[in-house]
């Protein structure tokens, strides 16, 4: 009896061998080799100089003491992360916020599904024409300034395009706009999972709102809230579409608002691929040292 339950185990398990094919095989042509590949290229001297190809030439790790050189690529991380969590943090509240009134039944929400699909919309628009669209609106001679200086509120246009901050404030408001509505499906996923008995007994001890918010949502939240840092994180490492758009792959003024990827962008457009490919790995080192850092601070605060 044994041997033939093991053996309509064992076909069961093929079967399930099978249907991972598909999966490993893409893995395998569009991901591992294209890594492989590219670690490899890091390490060649491969780049035009006018119509002539120079490499690929074997330089070892120059092409990394390269990107060092200047402060370049410290700039571009730096420009990334707080134009990452500029648009992040008003994003993950403003999510919470949403998340906690559509999961409470005594609240009683009316017309939830409409709400909730006008919310995840702007997810389904392309990033890049969100930014055609701000580009126009921003414009010297856009509809924010014309409106502005008929409203008597200002003399000259407002050069939005010039300005650090502002530029920056765009770049990460339309972040925001296009992504709260997905963290707010996630979150709200997570809040609905927690038992309601929870919630019923804290409210017969006399807990308030706010205290059941914090002392028991936000802990059984915290595998969704991490993953929802981790992954938004990721993101915005590769921040691009949107201040490509927006600057002209420029990155101005003074590359306040040049990104990781439009610095990779650069290297690849000239066909520097030496170059590219080891601030491609960087990149790869960095998600994954910031992602380890997100993981390791949230765990070591569950654990206290």
């Amino acid at each position: 009896m044994k041997t033939g339950k093991t053996n309509v185990v064992s076909k069961y398990n093929r079967w399930g061998y099978i249907f991972l094919i598909p999966f490993f095989v893409v893995f395998l042509i569009f991901q591992l080799i294209p890594l492989v590949n590219t670690i490899y290229n890091s390490f060649f001297e491969n780049y035009m100089s006018g119509l002539r190809r120079v490499g690929p030439n074997f330089v070892g790790f120059q092409n990394y003491s390269a990107l060092f050189k200047g402060g370049d690529l410290l700039q571009y991380f730096g420009n990334t992360m707080i134009m990452w969590i500029m648009g992040f943090v008003p994003q993950i509240l403003l999510a919470l916020l949403l998340g906690a009134w559509f999961a409470n039944p005594s609240l009683r929400l009316k017309g939830q599904r409409f709400f909730k699909t006008v919310i995840y919309l702007p997810n389904l628009i392309m990033a890049s024409a969100f930014a055609m669209l701000f580009f126009t609106l921003f414009a010297d001679g856009g509809p924010i300034n014309n409106m502005l200086i008929q409203a008597g509120m200002i003399a000259q246009p407002i050069k939005f395009m010039s300005n650090v901050w502002t530029v920056r404030s765009l770049v990460a408001f339309m972040n925001f706009l296009i992504w709260f509505g997905n963290t707010t499906i996630l979150l709200l996923a997570g809040m609905l999972g927690i038992p309601a008995d929870l919630y019923e007994a804290a409210e017969v001890d006399g807990a308030s709102p706010t205290t059941i918010f914090f002392k028991i949502t936000l802990p059984l939240l915290k595998p969704i809230f991490i993953y929802v840092i981790i992954t938004s994180l990721i993101g915005g490492l590769q921040m691009f579409d949107v201040p490509q758009i927006l600057t002209n792959g420029s990155g101005d003024p003074m590359r306040s608002s040049m990104t990781l990827i439009m610095y990779l962008n650069k290297h690849l457009y000239s066909k520097n691929y030496g170059m590219a490919g080891a601030l491609s790995v960087l990149l790869l080192i960095i998600t994954g040292i910031l992602s380890l850092i997100v993981f390791k601070f949230t765990a070591k605060k569950e654990a206290k």
